[in-house]
């Protein structure tokens, strides 16, 4: 059964503007600006006033779950623009100590499980690579566009993983330990 008109409205933020042709966003913000794409998804997205409003007509219920996917991704821009994302990543080592270095933009992994192989992850524009100093085997991947800072981060942890080994003895590697928004200052 298709369902005629199903509607969903998201408020935009004070302190941002949004930008809509042709189901391309452009959200501006303090932290920069955003573009992503919904051609994909037929779908109607209009601003009016503080309002954007995404109109699915005569869709079935897999493309219903589309509305709020679409919400979704706008209100990661809006949080993207605002305070940005932060995910944070742990090294996880029995014996050998993994050396994570920063080289140009590459994140060099060495010494993984005393292998001489570099493993190298290159960071897309918009990704930046920071250190922790107070907490020891810790790095975290800071950016405004959660796609590219997740897909960082799932790049680091799968390049780490292990093959022909027992994975519950085998529990190296670099693990997401937290993520989220970063912490609004005040």
């Amino acid at each position: 059964m298709k369902t005629v008109l199903a509607t969903r409205e998201i408020i935009i933020p004070d302190d941002v503007e949004v930008e809509i042709k042709s189901r391309v966003i452009k959200v501006k913000g303090p932290r920069g600006e955003l573009t992503r794409d919904f051609k994909h998804v037929a779908c109607n997205i209009v601003k009016t006033g503080q309002m954007i409003r995404v109109d699915l007509w005569f869709a079935t219920r897999k493309q219903l779950a589309c509305a709020r996917s679409v919400c979704s991704h706008i209100e990661n821009l809006f949080v993207g623009v605002t305070q940005g994302y932060c995910y944070k990543m742990r090294f996880v080592y029995s014996h050998f100590p993994i050396n994570v270095t920063l080289s140009g933009n590459n994140v060099e992994i060495r010494n993984f499980l005393g292998e001489k192989r570099v493993r190298k992850v290159t960071l897309p524009e918009g990704v930046s690579y920071v250190r922790s100093a107070d907490v020891k085997d810790e790095i975290q991947l800071v950016g405004n566009d959660i796609a590219l800072v997740s897909l960082t981060a799932a790049q680091i942890q799968q390049s780490t993983n292990i093959r022909k080994k027992d994975l519950r003895k085998f529990l190296d590697g670099i693990y997401v330990s937290e993520k989220g928004p970063m912490p609004k200052e005040e």
